[in-house]
């Protein structure tokens, strides 16, 4: 598998990160993006001139990155998981690569997998076990597809952490999905339980207890850290428990606790949006993000 033109579909926190990491990696002659952000207005001119400034070519259209490119990475959001792989379908030519990073169920990925391979073109679905940031282009993957295994020989060689686990589309998306049912249901937990707390003043006997029974999690740290990465990637969280609990759903059960945790997380977008976490620190501690809660349901609307 030859590949030496890289196209990043979507430039966002993911995209970004991931043009970046590989850069200048062996073999890769060309890296390219494209954005619905390159198209609007009021946000081309900055997004533009980012990709610019990190040497990624910014693309006119989706044509033109499918043209430009023999391994295209979609990295959008989980809604629109599906719409971009068959626009990028409409244009891919035969035999180019298609990696979907996107959190979306089995049954979502397997139709991305239908349109893009009646182009002529590969699928490879891809579960990102882990928040991308802190580990960059290395962040843990599993890869699922017939040419899988092909694909994650390429990538190790850019240094990425890709693991093939099945030739069956679907297997790679299950495990990620059931997983976020856990890690983000327990996001949402933390944050209805120890915003609860504090209105009632009783965090200082409560965190204890969770200590007690989990002595290995720093409690205090990790609401810290869930409080803030679910205030600033909220929209983005819900967005992806909707597609757990359709993967749920596809497996026969009602998504209860998938569906709650969506909402919970959608919610917190929408304080965020609201402005209730204006201007907090990027390390503040959890009492903080909980406080602003605590006095956004105090003020008159």
């Amino acid at each position: 598998m030859q590949l030496r033109n890289i196209g990043l579909l979507g430039y966002g926190e993911v995209g970004k990160i991931f043009a970046a990491g590989l850069k200048g990696q062996p073999g890769v002659s060309s890296l390219g993006a494209w954005d619905l952000k390159f198209a609007e207005p009021q946000t081309r001119q900055a997004e533009t001139a980012h990709a610019g400034a990190a040497g990624i070519a910014a693309h006119a259209s989706l044509a033109a990155l499918c043209a430009a490119s023999d391994l295209v990475i979609s990295a959008v959001t989980a809604s629109n998981t599906l719409v971009a792989a068959r626009e990028a379908a409409a244009h891919m030519a035969p035999g180019c690569v298609f990696l979907d990073l996107n959190s979306a169920s089995p049954g979502t990925k397997q139709e991305a997998a239908a349109a893009i391979e009646r182009a002529g073109a590969r699928y490879v679905e891809a579960g990102v076990m882990t928040s991308v940031p802190p580990y960059g282009i290395r962040v843990p993957m599993l890869l699922g597809g017939p040419c899988a295994a092909e694909l994650a020989a390429v990538l190790a060689r850019w240094g990425m952490d890709a693991k093939p686990v099945s030739d069956r589309l679907g297997v790679a998306s299950a495990i990620k999905m059931c997983r976020s049912v856990m890690i983000k249901g327990l996001e949402a937990l933390v944050i209805e339980s120890y915003a609860a707390a504090r209105s009632y003043g009783v965090e200082d006997h409560v965190l204890p207890t969770l200590a007690e029974t989990f002595p290995s999690i720093d409690w205090a740290g990790q609401g810290a850290y869930f409080f803030s990465r679910v205030v600033q990637h909220g929209k983005r969280r819900a967005e992806e428990m909707r597609e757990a609990a359709n993967t749920v759903r596809e497996a026969g059960f009602e998504p209860f606790m998938a569906a709650a945790t969506a909402d919970k997380q959608q919610w917190v977008a929408d304080e965020a949006a609201r402005g209730v976490f204006a201007n907090i620190a990027k390390d503040a501690r959890w009492q903080e993000y909980a406080d602003r809660l605590i006095a956004a349901r105090r003020r008159p609307e």
